[in-house]
Parts: structure tokens; sequence; C-alpha cells
């Protein structure tokens, strides 16, 4: 039986940050994705990254992205890919500069792929090292799936995304919905989070459901930011389905602070905007 999250239960997946932590201590990590069409993405999702309590936030961007992504704004840490799109390259030289003690990681959010065994050589090696992963866009295939199993990953599809990592059509029922995921989610030993007006999120044996209410929430860059504060939740929360329905739960009330405040007229920086009134209520310090 699937749960309807609340604000009860995302509380408990949350957890407490130390008085005396230092940076570092609660949450580095990584974000590759952008490209000439799509240099705000990965800007959205390393920004909801930190906006959830994240330390620091590495982001890699094609050369080509790193000037707009730098005046974006000073909290970015902007590291140029060796090329304009994601080579084997490119990727061997992004392994060879990644931060020590990298908890998670946000990988495709506009991301140009190159090479489809750049993508997987990236993820070997960010699982190899036991790093947390947020998969969304562009790193969202089929080939990727045999490397997930049981490495604490989160999914993020929309309906279409999901044909193409999985081959099935979303169905309309929300029962159906909930079925499909589910088996992929276990088939798969991954976390599934099916964005959607009512997002669908589960390991193939606990299911959340989060429904947003919010249709404003239908303008470019919401996923993006979803998967920032997926990415940042993981690097504080090492398990994949409680970071992955916490992360659906703030997306959709930033989405619904936004949307009382400014109608059907916000963009995703709005989301921003609002992801710490999101998760105030969760704040604990101890």
């Amino acid at each position: 039986m699937a749960k309807t999250l609340t604000q009860a239960i995302v509380k408990k997946f949350i957890p407490s940050r130390k008085a005396k932590s230092r940076k570092g201590d609660n949450g580095i990590v990584l974000v590759v994705g952008g490209s000439y069409m799509y240099h705000g993405a990965p800007i959205l999702t390393s920004l909801a990254a930190l906006r959830c309590g994240t330390d620091l936030v590495y982001t890699f961007v094609p050369k080509i992205n790193v000037t707009p992504t730098r005046a974006a704004s000073p909290n970015l840490i902007v590291v140029p890919l060796a090329d304009q799109k994601l080579t084997l390259g490119a990727a061997n030289k992004l392994i060879g500069a990644l931060p020590h003690n990298l908890h998670s990681a946000a990988v495709g959010m506009g991301l140009a792929i190159q090479e489809k065994n750049a993508l997987l050589r990236l993820v070997k090696s960010l699982l190899a090292g036991d790093v947390r992963l947020a998969l969304d866009a562009s790193a969202l295939i089929p080939d990727v799936l045999p490397l997930l199993a049981n490495k604490n990953v989160v999914v993020t599809p929309h309906a279409g995304e999901f044909y193409r990592l999985f081959g099935d059509t979303i169905p309309d029922s929300q029962n159906e919905r909930i079925r499909l995921v589910e088996k992929k989610a276990k088939e798969y030993g991954i976390t599934v989070l099916l964005k959607g007006a009512t997002d669908v999120i589960s390991d193939g044996t606990t299911t959340y459901l989060n429904e947003k209410k919010t249709p404003a929430m239908t303008v470019g860059g919401t996923g993006d930011v979803l998967s920032g504060l997926v990415a940042g939740l993981l690097s504080h929360n090492r398990d994949a389905l409680e970071s992955a329905a916490a992360a659906a739960f703030i997306n959709g009330l930033a989405g619904k602070y936004a949307q009382k405040r400014l109608g059907l007229h916000i963009t995703s920086t709005d989301l921003l905007d609002e992801i710490p009134a999101a998760m105030m209520p969760f704040d604990k310090v101890v």
C-alpha cells in the first residue's frame, strides 16, 4: 500500500545537524550537466543542493558554459569539462579531478553526451567510490541500469524519460502507475522517482506518493531543482528512498509557496528562493 507523504513522515528522513560540525560534514556534492543549449540546468541543480543544506557543491560543465555558470552565483565551485560534451576523455579527466570525500552526485541535467561509454565510465567510477547518485535527463538510458543494483541510486524520470529508460509507457491509472514503478524499482535494485502531478517514489518494497497540486510547476527547470534536492539530501542520508521522498516533498512544498506568492507565473529560480522556508520545519541541531 502506497503512503502519501506528510511532514511527519519526511521529518524522519532528514538527519540532525551537529552543532559543532565543520565545512564538509554536512555534505559534499558533485553536479555534472549542461550543454550549449541547456546551460541553466546544472546551475539550478547546484543551487538547490546548496539550499537544502549541503556544505560544498562542485559543478562540472562544458567549457562553453563555465563563464555563465560562474556568473550565475558566487556560491558555485565551477570546473570545466575537458570537452564541449561528455566524451570518454572528458569523463576520465573529470574522475581524476574529483574532490575527496565526495558523498553524492547528480548527473545528466542538460548534459550533452557524445559517447555512451563516457557516461558508463563516470557512473561506474562514482559507484566504486561509494558515491550516492541522482540520475536524470540524458543519464537515463537503458545501458546504465545493469550498473545500479543496490547501490544507493535514485533515478528521476518524467513519463517520456521513463519510457526511454525502461521501455514502458506510463499508464493513466494511478494504481497501475504505482505498480509499474514498484516493478521497475525492484527489478533493477534502484529507487525510482516518477515525476508527475503526483510523484511516485518506490524502491520496490516501500512506496510513497507526493501529491503536489501545483500546476505552475510545469515550467521548465523544476526537475533540475528536484535533482539538486535529491543529491543534496543523499549527501546527508545514505538511504536512497528516504532522500528521494524527502526531496520530492520539499520540491513540491517550495512549488506551493512560489505558486501562492506568484500564481501561475513562477520560474524554477522561484523554487530555489522557497526551499529554505520549505526545509525549516525539518531543521534539527544536536
